[in-house]
């Protein structure tokens, strides 16, 4: 399949920090000869280094990814916009360049802190991949 016939996914959550960027990043790991992954948030604000580093451990560098804005997309066409929060979903329940919109929430590991941070970080990133497997596998 030529990199124009892969599919697009544009993942959406609030910040586009932690939860959209490492569903973009298992995306473009996992399928990158199916799927071409792209993420924003509602609004963005930076990637949380704690999703850089446990994304690390699995073998995926977000080290040169940046949060984006949901306006950088307006115009463009997506076979899928996936909304992986429900603030998102409240604020952007549609997209106009999406063909199919899907919403699957996972839980924000950003507000944890402490010993258990990292756990929390690392149980969403597992989380996002079953449900990508399940999904697009």
């Amino acid at each position: 399949m030529t990199r124009s016939e892969r599919k697009r996914i544009l993942f959406v959550c609030t910040h586009n920090s932690a939860r959209s960027q490492m569903a973009e990043g298992w995306v473009n790991f996992l399928y990158c000869d199916r799927y071409e992954a792209f993420s924003a948030g509602t609004a963005p604000s930076r990637v949380d280094p704690r999703a850089i580093q446990i994304m690390a451990e699995v073998g995926i560098n977000l080290s040169q990814h940046r949060s984006k804005n949901l306006d950088e997309f307006q115009g463009m066409k997506f076979d899928y916009v996936v909304t992986v929060c429900d603030r998102a979903k409240g604020v952007c329940p549609s997209f106009p360049g999406g063909k199919v919109i899907l919403h699957q929430s996972f839980d924000d590991p950003a507000p944890s802190t402490g010993a258990e941070s990292l756990s929390d970080f690392r149980r969403i990133r597992d989380e996002i991949k079953k449900w990508l497997e399940g999904m697009f596998g």
